[in-house]
């Protein structure tokens, strides 16, 4: 047999395991103890998944600064929103005020030609009149025909809101006034004063609320609680 009929082995396939290959050895080369690669391997996904955390940290901590500011934001409006329990306390459109508070007749009564301007709530007057321009201001422990007992003060840069409205608030002031066991003793009526166009002008802003007895001087105490 002609030997050179014979086609020669096919090469060996080349090793995808990395080993190097000896030329014209019968078989492997011994594994190297070390082996240096041309290029430094490059392996990204340890370190996406080592920056993915502290992102989701920064994305949590700032949905819960944001609730927690949401919050503090809704307690302060809920606290700036709720009712006092002062009796005196803002209205919409001025300050409601239904305890005695100074100068409720501190001075030496009685006392004639006392303006309305001077009026607190609690004083008491003698032959009262809402339309008079002065009024006798009397101890509540005298006869007296009329006391005090709650007014609206608006705000001086308020514009006149009209006698309808005006007339619609006093009745809300003495809807608001309240009344102690004293008032019980006597036959009372509540007497609305608010201002007028003109008055408004020369700086009155307060509306007031009266209880009155229609007899005369016949109310011999305070009727507030």
């Amino acid at each position: 047999m002609n030997h050179q009929d014979i086609p020669p082995k096919p090469a060996s396939p080349p090793r995808t395991g990395g080993m190097p290959q000896i030329q014209g050895g019968a078989g492997p080369a011994p594994a190297p103890e070390s082996v240096t690669w041309s290029q430094p391997r490059h392996d990204p996904a340890p370190e996406k998944r080592a920056n993915r955390k502290p992102a989701l940290w920064k994305a949590v901590l700032v949905v819960v600064v944001l609730a927690v500011a949401g919050s503090l934001v809704w307690l302060a409006v809920w606290l700036n929103s709720s009712p006092g329990t002062n009796a005196a306390k803002k209205d919409a459109q001025g300050v409601l005020q239904t305890t005695v508070t100074p100068p409720a007749t501190p001075q030496p009564l009685p006392r004639e030609g006392v303006a309305p301007a001077e009026y607190a709530v609690g004083d008491c007057f003698k032959d009262f009149d809402p339309q008079a321009l002065t009024s006798t201001m009397v101890p509540c422990d005298t006869g007296h025909s009329a006391q005090l007992v709650a007014t609206l003060q608006y705000p001086d840069n308020t514009e006149y809101p009209g006698a309808e409205p005006l007339k619609a608030k006093a009745l809300e002031v003495c809807q608001a006034a309240k009344l102690g066991p004293a008032a019980k003793q006597f036959q009372l009526n509540y007497q609305r004063s608010f201002p007028s166009s003109t008055s408004w002008e020369s700086g009155d802003r307060r509306v007031d609320c009266y209880v009155t007895a229609d007899t005369g001087n016949v109310i011999n105490a305070s009727v507030l609680p």
